[in-house]
């Protein structure tokens, strides 16, 4: 019995020690071996690739965001602040109560079907607002022009980019509402769209966030 005992006792031990061990190095060490040479060699993607404008964190370059008017009185889905580029849609994302200004905390996707009226429906509305919204004295836009990105969300709701053409689109809406040159409008436009990985992964994408940063300053020297 004694030995039976001491036998137990003896493997419980080791068990402790080598659940320490693994818990110091899984654990303890090998955390703080990859956040330091994430910090050392990423420090900006290891931050949440944070986007900073006037001294302060404004975004991230990864997460889309809304550019909204306060809710007016009785109003229960804000309007779109027309003076900013505009994201794609965000629909498929439910409501939080975490941040009630922007629902992109969440991640989600319609998850409906091509021929689903609701999808349908939403393409539709989405289209015809993209249509009224830019459309301006001498540049009326083309249905046939709008683009599937400014109509349909993606798969996760939190894209931050939008497609060369949609970015385009909205140039002259942008221009005339902050009294400025169509022309430097669109050079913004072309100064901030990004070429497909290495030259064959994805597509040309302008990053939103930066491109209504850049926007910004412009409108501050007019």
């Amino acid at each position: 019995m004694n030995t039976s005992v001491s036998t137990t006792a003896r493997l419980l031990g080791a068990g402790l020690r080598a659940l320490l061990v693994l818990t110091l190095i899984t654990g303890v060490l090998y955390p703080l071996a990859v956040t330091g040479a994430a910090q050392a060699l990423f420090p900006g993607k290891a931050n949440g690739s944070q986007v900073e404008a006037g001294g302060r964190v404004v975004g991230s370059s990864l997460i889309g965001q809304a550019y909204n008017l306060p809710l007016k009185e009785g109003q229960e889905t804000p309007e779109a602040d027309l003076k900013w580029f505009q994201g794609r849609p965000a629909n498929g994302l439910g409501t939080n109560s975490v941040n009630t200004r922007y629902e992109l905390i969440l991640s989600g996707a319609t998850n409906r079907s091509a021929d689903n009226e609701e999808l349908f429906g939403w393409v539709k509305a989405a289209k015809a607002a993209v249509v009224r919204d830019n459309s301006v004295p001498g540049h009326p836009v083309d249905p046939d022009d709008v683009p599937a990105d400014a109509v349909t969300s993606s798969a996760s709701g939190l894209d931050p980019d939008i497609s060369p053409q949609y970015a385009r689109l909205q140039a002259h809406r942008v221009a005339d509402r902050n009294g400025l040159p169509a022309d430097q409008v669109n050079r913004l436009v072309d100064a901030h769209t990004e070429g497909r990985t290495l030259g064959f992964i994805g597509e040309p994408r302008v990053n939103v966030l930066e491109l209504n940063i850049a926007l910004k300053e412009l409108a501050a020297k007019r």
